[in-house]
């Protein structure tokens, strides 16, 4: 089968397209035969094992191999796509099921197929039906955006009539935050650069603010919630934007906001740490999806032999919402 295989840290040009063997799944997998999946900025972080922790690269590297990688060489978070065969313990799905869901930390969704457990164990992922009203390409972008903005503004406890600021809104997981915040009937500020500005009031942000143009800490309003999705902010530089009560939550940490924990004097609270993925939650976004309360926001398509290309896009930072890669199959795989 034909798969992007990682073979060196740092630049795009480690995805290389090769040839390599199709899995078989043990008797508590299924196989997924990939339709769609997405150039996700997290993928890149681990591709060029840059990420807002200094040690966070070294510890990727005693993980994954110290010169190249060697324990995980496929990357690829998101998917969507069709059951091909099913393990003699799975009940959960049969051949055919279209499905969508996230890989986990295990990667390897940019490929022709993957395996995957047939209930979530660990953090080898999660797996559900397909949202019937959405395309293989739209449904690949829902799953880790859409499960991210999900635990933070759950545990940010957002309130019914509250004002939530999100820094950082155009992205795969800002797209799903606004979304999600209007559902939960809060009003919606989202922080993020000129060109996405419309594409944020489309899908529901009550009030835009331009980055490059406004700081948001310096405009006079208060927000009961302000949701760092990208990092780019401080909770010094942001506090006095927060309401008494208030809650700053924080998607990518760098290591300044790990050092500074998550108690204040002034009783705002910090929130961060990593996210479970759970497959109730992608059944409730996939709930949202099909009563027309929820859509992914698709920037660009590529096809899977352009991963390079697609990443390289990723990284400038001007993607709205998700890159969705294309993965077409002929009748040899």
């Amino acid at each position: 089968m034909k798969a992007i295989v990682w073979t060196k840290y740092g630049s795009p040009d480690g995805l290389e397209l090769q040839e390599v063997e199709k899995p078989t799944p043990k008797e508590d997998e299924v196989l997924v035969k990939i339709h769609a999946t997405t150039a996700f900025a997290g993928d890149c972080e681990f591709r060029s094992l840059k990420f807002p922790i200094p040690l966070m690269g070294l510890f990727m590297r005693l993980y994954t191999g110290l010169r190249r990688p060697k324990r995980i060489t496929i990357l690829g978070q998101e998917l969507a796509g069709e059951i091909e065969a099913v393990g003699q313990d799975v009940a959960s799905f049969e051949k055919g099921d279209q499905v969508f869901g996230t890989t986990g930390f295990g990667m390897g969704a940019y490929a022709e197929y993957m395996c995957m457990p047939g209930k979530p164990k660990g953090m080898a992922g999660v797996l559900a039906s397909k949202p019937v009203n959405m395309t293989f390409e739209q449904a690949a972008a829902v799953p880790v955006g859409g499960l991210e903005a999900l635990n933070f503004l759950r545990k940010g406890h957002i309130q019914n009539g509250e004002k939530v600021l999100i820094h950082g809104a155009g992205g795969s997981i800002g797209t799903m935050a606004i979304q999600l915040a209007k559902h939960f009937g809060a009003e919606v500020t989202a922080v993020d650069s000129t060109a996405k500005l419309d594409m944020l009031r489309s899908i529901g942000a009550d009030h835009v603010i331009d980055y490059t143009r406004q700081d948001f800490a310096k405009n006079g309003e208060v927000y009961d919630v302000i949701f760092d999705v990208v990092g780019k902010s401080s909770f010094p530089h942001s506090k006095k934007s927060l309401t008494q009560n208030g809650r700053y939550l924080l998607a990518n940490p760098g290591l300044s906001h790990m050092l500074r924990g998550r108690r204040t004097r002034s009783g705002k609270k910090i929130i961060f740490g990593a996210s479970s993925h759970k497959t109730s939650d992608l059944i409730f976004l996939k709930r949202l999806v099909q009563e027309e309360k929820l859509k992914s926001v698709i920037d660009r398509r590529y096809p899977l032999e352009q991963m390079a290309e697609a990443h390289r896009y990723v990284e400038t930072g001007q993607k709205r919402g998700s890159v969705v890669i294309i993965v077409e199959h002929d009748d040899k795989t």
